[in-house]
């Protein structure tokens, strides 16, 4: 043998032993398959079960036929015997369902290989016999036949378990190559080596086969993974972790579906108070780890099948069975408290409050949209009443969202229309009894409903942004007022935060005085205290630019907010406004005299100027100018008044026993 050669056969050799090992490592990694592609080939042996009755009944048939023209009894026996075993394996098929949870995998298959072994030895084992016994030689070839098609075949039909299909073909096989070698003959040695081919073959052929299944199941089910993990991912809020927008609307999608008549389910609308503020101080990554804590808090207490969804921004959904109110009230109890939890992010301690919407069904709402929209306007409710509560939605928000909706649309059209007007109340020198300023307010005459109060359309101007025309409209009017007046005689105008944070608010107010040419320290600017929570670095830009032009600012309602000196010693406040609870509330007495006092004492030692509003009565006038409060304001003055009726108590000024008798 050549040198060529020998190489030649050594490759070949190792060619055809690492084709026997890929063979027998993917034959035994048939085992490691998950436990759902296994389950798919295991239910392939399932399919089809007429299949399994025809190839029974070709066997039953041959073996009978045979039986009968050879006059072998055994086979009469054997004839029996493949109809048991058919019968059981057809009643199996059809009873075992692969789809029933309670039929496991390893069931299935065990019960098809012992019918199917069983079976493939009887037919080799009958085909056998016909060649030991000399039977006819139409016998043998019948027999001989049907099983060696029978192992073909199998092999191809059960190729998703390839141990089932091989072990059936060698148990078809091994008893016809065993009477093939018993008789000796040239014929059947023939047929034992024909055999012992075609063993090596079908394994080659089973195996690729299975190959191809088990590649294509895995691949469908790597694609299926994936799309229910891409599923996932787009029902997943990144931040948090919780089902987001399309995740709680799948959730409810499908518990709307499996929801019984009177199942009850409720959702809870969560808006984190003052969220923004923690972002711009802080940071967007601070941020975002409170979001992840506050749901991590509404996830340990979200009750069992219900959904927790972060719907956006600082807004949580929590939707949910409940069996009635007094659950959903418990569970918007422990929300609150879970959320009011010290909270510290990076050695900060945060103050985390939230603000609930919460509407029933079938109570509030049959379907789930509508169950959304009352949950919000829930929410609303409680944002408006203060913030921090817990609202729990009734038909009467309807209709107040109803009227909100028709005053804010005829506000609009009331501004075009000139239907408002200002009015101005005198603010009184309480040691001379002589007007000092005059406070600009509004008043709406509707033509059809009358009279409408400020607290009716003010509110809703500052939700939806109206305020922001309304609040310029009434600085030009004051201002044109202010401008006729004598020029010892200034006007206080009320600013929302809203108007301050809008782009050029400045220089809005500005042109204002100019196109009233009135002198910028006559007007007066009053703000609140909330101002300065809300938004300090475009407060303080605003107060700033206008204080340098001469324009004037006072606190409003001082004592009624967050009441701190922080912001009097910040910012350039010419007069502190003592709220009217002080003065005229119910709770006046001995402790409202003295927080009077301490803010005056405050007020003459800064050289500010202290208002009492308010006031009703000359015994109020008497203790708020014994306290050390310098100007006076309320009813007992005058209540607000047209422009031209503000110019006659100017007037009227000049008789001197006038501001005498006020003061008396």
């Amino acid at each position: 043998m050549t040198t060529s050669s020998y190489h030649e056969v050594v490759l070949g050799r190792i060619t055809h032993v690492g084709a026997l090992r890929e063979r027998l490592s993917l034959l035994s990694r048939e085992d490691n398959l998950s436990e759902r592609v296994r389950r798919i080939l295991v239910s392939t042996l399932y399919t089809q079960p007429t299949s399994l009755a025809i190839g029974a009944i070709n066997g039953i048939a041959s073996t009978a036929i045979a039986a009968w023209v050879s006059g072998i009894d055994i086979l009469y026996t054997g004839c029996i015997v493949l109809t048991v075993i058919a019968v059981a394996r057809v009643t199996a098929a059809l009873g075992l369902s692969p789809d029933e949870n309670s039929n496991s995998t390893n069931k299935l298959e065990i019960a098809y290989e012992v019918g199917a072994f069983s079976y493939a030895f009887v037919l080799g084992a009958l085909a056998g016999l016909t060649m030991a016994l000399r039977a006819p030689a139409s016998v043998e070839v019948l027999m001989i036949a049907n099983a060696t098609c029978y192992g073909v075949g199998i092999c191809a039909r059960n190729a998703g378990r390839p141990t089932i299909a091989l072990g059936q073909l060698v148990l078809v096989c091994l008893p016809i190559m065993a009477a093939a070698l018993y008789v000796g003959t040239i014929a059947f040695v023939a047929l034992f080596v024909t055999m012992l081919l075609l063993l090596p073959a079908m394994w080659s052929i089973t195996l690729n086969v299975f190959k191809v299944l088990r590649d294509s199941i895995s691949a469908a089910e790597t694609s299926a993974q994936l799309a229910d993990k891409m599923q996932l991912l787009a029902r997943t809020d990144v931040v948090t972790g919780l089902a987001n927008r399309a995740g709680l609307n799948h959730a409810m999608v499908e518990s709307m579906m499996s929801r019984t008549d009177d199942e009850r389910m409720a959702l809870l609308w969560i808006d984190l108070d003052r969220f923004k503020e923690v972002n711009d101080l802080l940071g967007h990554p601070v941020g975002d780890r409170v979001l992840a804590e506050v749901a991590k808090r509404l996830r340990e207490i979200a009750p069992e099948g219900s959904t927790v969804a972060r719907f956006g921004g600082d807004e949580f959904v929590l939707y949910g069975p409940v069996s009635g109110r007094k659950e959903a009230e418990r569970l918007a109890s422990e929300i609150h408290i879970e959320i009011m939890r010290p909270l510290r992010v990076d050695n900060r301690a945060l103050d985390v409050r939230a603000s609930l919407g919460v509407a029933l069904m079938p109570d509030d709402a049959q379907d789930i949209d509508t169950l959304m929209q009352r949950s919000d306007l829930a929410l609303y409710h409680a944002k408006v009443a203060g913030r921090s509560q817990t609202s729990f939605f009734n038909p009467s928000m309807t209709r107040e969202l109803v009227r909100r909706r028709e005053i804010e649309d005829e506000l609009r059209l009331a501004i075009m229309r000139d239907e408002l007007s200002i009015f101005f109340q005198p603010i009184v020198d309480l040691a001379t009894g002589r007007i000092r300023t005059f406070e600009a307010l509004v008043r709406w005459f509707h033509p059809e409903k009358g009279e409408l109060r400020p607290d009716e359309f003010i509110p809703v101007a500052e939700e939806t942004g109206v305020i922001v025309t309304l609040g310029n409209w009434i600085t030009a009017q004051a201002a044109r007022a202010c401008a006729q007046w004598p020029e010892d005689v200034s006007v206080a105008v009320n600013l929302s935060p809203l108007q301050i944070r809008a782009p050029g608010a400045a220089l809005g107010i500005l042109n204002a005085l100019r196109e009233a040419k009135l002198d910028p320290r006559r007007l007066e600017l009053e703000v609140t205290e909330s101002l300065f929570v809300d938004d300090t670095h475009a407060t303080a830009a605003f107060i700033e630019e206008l204080s340098d032009r001469g324009v004037r600012f006072a606190l409003d309602d001082f004592g009624t907010g967050y009441s701190s000196l922080g912001y009097i010693n910040s910012f350039p406040f010419s007069k502190i406004k003592v709220d009217r609870s002080f003065v005229s509330g119910p709770n006046v007495g001995k402790k409202s005299d003295a927080i009077i006092r301490a803010v005056a004492e405050m007020g003459t030692t800064l050289g500010m100027e202290i208002v009492a509003e308010g006031i009703e009565t000359i015994e109020q006038v008497r203790a708020v100018r014994e306290a050390g409060c310098t100007l006076g304001q309320g009813y007992y003055f005058s209540r607000a008044v047209p422009d031209y009726l503000a110019a006659m108590l100017l007037a009227q000024e000049r008789d001197d026993d006038l501001p005498k008798a006020l003061m008396a």
